[in-house]
């Protein structure tokens, strides 16, 4: 079985924990000189989930034209994968929506 998708994804989500949190820069963060750009970031992490689905939906369309070049629990994981990416990202817009609430209803 190949693990590649589901071992970038992982490492997608702890990344993105860890910018969320505070916490360690990501390796591409490090290299740049200035920080991070929060909308590039968003950006990159929607584009990621987007191809993720992308790349699920077409394994499921070849499994069930008949491709046999990927089995089944491939198929499967990958598309379980597109799904956890979404709903994280559905959590942080939802969270984000939140933050901006929260702001607009501040005293000045």
């Amino acid at each position: 079985m190949d693990t590649r998708n589901m071992e970038q994804m992982l490492d997608l989500l702890r990344t993105t924990a860890a910018q969320a949190s505070g916490g360690v820069k990501s390796v591409k963060e490090s290299a740049e000189s200035g920080g991070a750009d929060f909308a590039q970031v968003l950006k990159s992490s929607i584009d990621q989930v987007n191809h993720a689905q992308k790349q699920a939906t077409q394994m499921a369309e070849n499994l069930a034209a008949g491709n046999t070049e990927q089995n089944l629990h491939e198929v499967m994981a990958a598309l379980q994968t597109a799904s956890l990416s979404f709903q994280e990202m559905v959590q942080v817009r939802n969270r984000l929506v939140t933050a901006y609430e929260n702001v607009m209803n501040m005293q000045v």
